[in-house]
């Protein structure tokens, strides 16, 4: 076998398990670690890694801008709005009363209704505006991240047993656990299934929004490894990355809208006793 031959395969190898080794780093550290470790292996922008803005794979970081933003484009439309809504403040009021009308009344009476929509909103267009920043290559995907999505759930747990003590009081939330006409034989068993399912709705809402965010990061820079690892002959894969990245636009709406009308349900249900 001809030496140089050799000598070349075993190069490209190395080349081609260097690249592969940039690829996972680069996915890990967006959709896993969420925080730069320093090595220059791994990009914060797409292949080449710019040390100051390693700051942006803080998830902290991710919830302050996007805090940031939601006072600041919420203060902005509303002076702008504030005498007749108009442009962009039309839109705005939109998602608002979407919110209000098709998520928060259908479950609650309209006294709560009006009172628990602020808390609504707040979980939809936060989750909304994170879902989209993590769509950015610079920035870290914050509801990738079972931290964050695990405290929004537990916000939730909050309102459950909030609302449930303050509508019902201490002896009658506990009466919630209490299926009305069970065999006291069952309850041993049903009271305890009772307090498990309460756990698990809450751990549902942060895997829910967790899992789906992380698979469509994942699933797009799967797809755009494919061109760092063969070149040219891949690049068909991109327009199906953009046609996914697109679709991503849509899940990052959709994943909003089910975590904030899931806590209306699971609010509601400990709220009233109809429910």
């Amino acid at each position: 076998m001809d030496p140089n031959l050799t000598t070349n395969v075993l190069e490209f190898a190395a080349e081609a398990e260097s690249r592969d080794v940039l690829v996972h780093n680069y996915i890990q550290h967006h959709v896993l670690f969420h925080v730069a470790d320093g090595e220059h292996s791994v990009w914060n922008l797409p292949f080449i890694r710019v040390p100051a803005l390693d700051i942006f794979r803080n998830d902290g970081v991710m919830l302050a801008l996007a805090l940031l933003i939601l006072v600041g484009l919420f203060g902005l439309l509303y002076r702008r709005g504030r005498d007749v809504p108009h442009g962009w403040s039309n839109l705005l009021e939109l998602f608002v009363l979407f919110v209000r009308d098709q998520i928060v009344r259908p479950y609650f009476q309209p006294e709560d209704a009006r009172r628990l929509a602020p808390v609504f909103c707040s979980f939809f267009f936060l989750i909304l505006t994170l879902n989209l920043l993590g769509l950015v290559p610079l920035f870290s995907a914050a509801t990738s991240n079972f931290n964050v999505t695990g405290a929004l759930a537990l916000i939730t747990g909050a309102f459950m047993i909030g609302g449930g003590l303050w509508k019902k009081g201490p002896i009658g939330f506990l009466k919630s656990f209490v299926p009305a006409g069970a065999p006291m034989p069952l309850l041993i068993m049903l009271v305890p299934i009772e307090f498990v399912s309460f756990g698990s709705r809450v751990f549902a809402l942060a895997i829910r929004l967790f899992a789906n965010m992380l698979a469509g990061h994942i699933l797009i820079f799967a797809l755009l490894s494919m061109v760092v690892l063969f070149g040219w002959a891949a690049f068909p894969v991109i327009f199906m990355a953009v046609g996914i990245y697109f679709f991503e636009i849509f899940m990052c709406m959709l994943q909003a809208y089910i975590f904030t009308l899931l806590s209306a349900i699971f609010i509601g249900q400990m709220l009233y006793e109809t429910h």
